[in-house]
């Protein structure tokens, strides 16, 4: 399948997107702090040195998404980490709807996870600072 100009550009508004969406709730963790996550992470029987994880996978990775640098291996960090949210923060409360919106309480974790699984499985398309072919995963 070739690549034309309209899909490369779709897959780059994907891209920035997630990753200019994502970037807020890092930054709004560096400034608030991690406590949250650390509590989540114990009242699940987690180690809590696992929240270094998160500014990985909401700074790091959509700074990398957007700018389409390890493009897969960034989504794949996002998707997980928004598959991990959804679990340990919402539950199975997750799936219930939410009277004041109609829509599912986790719907915002899931758009995420969808997305980033979607730009896993098309890949970052050729506007991108990265050009190099690399291997399938890249």
């Amino acid at each position: 399948m070739r690549n034309n100009t309209t899909s490369d550009a779709g897959k780059f508004i994907l891209r920035v997107g997630v990753g200019g969406l994502m970037i807020f709730h890092g930054i709004h963790k560096l400034i608030h702090g991690h406590d949250f996550i650390v509590k989540q992470l114990e009242s699940n029987s987690l180690p809590s040195f696992l929240w270094i994880g998160v500014p990985v996978a909401e700074i790091i990775a959509p700074l990398l998404l957007i700018f389409g640098v390890a493009t897969r291996i960034s989504s794949f960090l996002i998707a997980f980490t928004m598959l991990m949210t959804f679990f340990l923060v919402l539950g199975t409360t997750g799936l219930e709807l939410n009277p004041a919106t109609g829509g599912l309480k986790g719907e915002l974790n899931l758009l995420f996870l969808i997305a980033s699984v979607a730009i896993l499985l098309i890949g970052p398309g050729k506007i991108r600072i990265n050009k190099q072919k690399r291997g399938i995963w890249i």
